[in-house]
């Protein structure tokens, strides 16, 4: 019992600290239109029912994508910590 309580409390530090994290970095998709021979990038994402558009200077291009991956990255680990979280809560509910 005490080794589920223990890995419960692992499980709440670690979804606190991808939740911090994910605060840092930004959602949604990098998209390019072509205008003539210039391609520009747009980093877009929902604020509501509204899909907000943002110029992302071409310098920046990969790490915007590196960043909107590492966010993908960390909310599958928060999907998958949440499910063993209530595995362990289920445990616990059964030895109560």
């Amino acid at each position: 019992m005490s080794t589920i309580l223990q890995e419960r409390e692992r499980i709440d530090r670690m979804l606190a600290k991808y939740r911090e994290e994910l605060e840092t970095l930004p959602k949604g998709t990098i998209s390019e239109k072509k205008a003539g021979q210039s391609t520009y990038f747009y980093l877009k994402y929902r604020e509501g029912k509204r899909v907000i558009s943002k110029y992302v200077p071409q310098k920046d291009v990969e790490t915007v994508r590196e960043q909107v991956e590492k966010r993908r990255h960390i909310e599958t680990m928060i999907r998958s910590l949440q499910e063993e979280r209530a595995i362990a809560e289920k445990a616990l509910e059964g030895q109560l």
